[in-house]
């Protein structure tokens, strides 16, 4: 085995999933894995708190701990194994999720990983993100436009969940209403994804998402400001939940006009309430995806390339390694759009 680039650590302080149960998150201290062929190590620049990491630690969705979590990566190439092209080295480089699947299922042959039963994400099954040195396969990675910022790259992940949604197959054609219900990153994405495809979008939230829809009207979105979850907003061709609550899917079925598309984009980790009778009823197109697949990063890419995507101004704070409960507590009570770790900067309370 071949590790060529510049020095690294042997072990290195992470935030993870230290056992099963609800909390249960920490500090712990990881070996930095020396590169095997096709593999690099990448200096973490920063790495983006999802919702599925508050699903993590509430124990709501899947993960084999104890285990690195983070998952939405930017980084730069600081080491590759033997057969990587030495041109990596330096590269400022996003990465897409899967760090193993299997390869061999209907799945896997369709170019869906994403629906792989084998598959193995990094920050839930193998060590992700919320650290300062990774190590990943080659194949995983996609240099970043020198245009996007070196905190707004984290979103590319998130970004290429969206475009999976929206593109993959298309669902929204130029002129459509859109509504995007959730003016959190995800929605955003949306909007701005929507947008891209042609799409005339509104943005709605409650009170409490005042600061997120000032960011949205100031990139020429339509916005409203609900009292509550269910208001008359007229109805729209296409209507995206990206809330993640129950409210919000009551709002989206409530705005959808019949012959339009809902599109799930929020994850609810938890049962919810919801007449899907709506969706016989009004004969709706139902769109979903789990995650994102090489084609969905394809799309993100060129839409990033392409520069009608802005993710510089989705980040609102960030914050050191060691800080990484304050980020927490900040990203579950709705603070801000987009909280990212930076495991270079110094702790804000020392």
């Amino acid at each position: 085995m071949t590790d060529v680039g510049r020095p690294y650590p042997d072990r290195a302080i992470a935030v993870g999933k230290l056992a099963p149960g609800i909390g249960n998150l920490g500090l712990r201290t990881q070996a930095v894995r020396r590169p095997a062929e096709d593999e690099a190590v990448l200096e973490i620049i920063a790495t983006g708190i999802c919702g599925t990491d508050l699903h993590i630690a509430d124990d709501e969705f899947p993960s084999e701990p104890p285990v690195t979590m983070g998952h939405e990566i930017t980084g730069e190439v600081a080491g590759i194994g033997s057969g990587v092209d030495s041109s990596w080295l330096g590269a400022r480089v996003v990465c897409e999720t899967y760090f193993a699947t299997c390869g061999a299922c209907i799945y896997c042959r369709n170019g869906k990983p994403n629906l792989c039963a084998g598959r193995r994400s990094i920050g839930s099954r193998v060590d992700g993100g919320f650290s300062r040195w990774l190590t990943i396969p080659v194949r995983n990675l996609w240099r970043v436009p020198d245009h996007v910022g070196r905190h707004g790259a984290a979103l590319a992940e998130p970004l290429a969940c969206v475009a999976r949604c929206i593109f993959d197959p298309p669902v929204i054609n130029p002129g459509d209403s859109v509504l995007v219900v959730g003016p959190g990153a995800m929605g955003q994405l949306t909007a701005q994804c929507a947008r891209a495809a042609g799409g005339v979008v509104t943005l709605v939230g409650l009170q409490r998402d005042s600061a997120r829809l000032e960011v949205a009207a100031s990139m020429g979105f339509n916005v409203v400001e609900a009292d509550g979850d269910v208001t008359d907003l007229g109805e729209f061709d296409v209507v995206a939940e990206a809330s993640g609550s129950e409210g919000g899917a009551r709002t989206a079925l409530d705005s959808v006009r019949k012959g339009g598309a809902y599109i799930q984009v929020g994850i609810f980790g938890k049962p919810i309430q919801a007449m899907l009778d709506a969706f016989v009823y009004g004969e709706l197109i139902v769109r979903s995806a789990n995650a994102s697949t090489p084609s969905s990063w394809r799309r993100a890419m060129l839409l990033l390339d392409s520069g009608l995507i802005d993710l510089d101004r989705l980040v609102s704070d960030v914050y050191a390694l060691e800080d990484w409960e304050q980020a927490f507590a900040a990203t579950r009570a709705g603070q801000g759009l987009k909280i990212v770790i930076d495991p270079r900067l110094p702790a804000r309370n020392t």
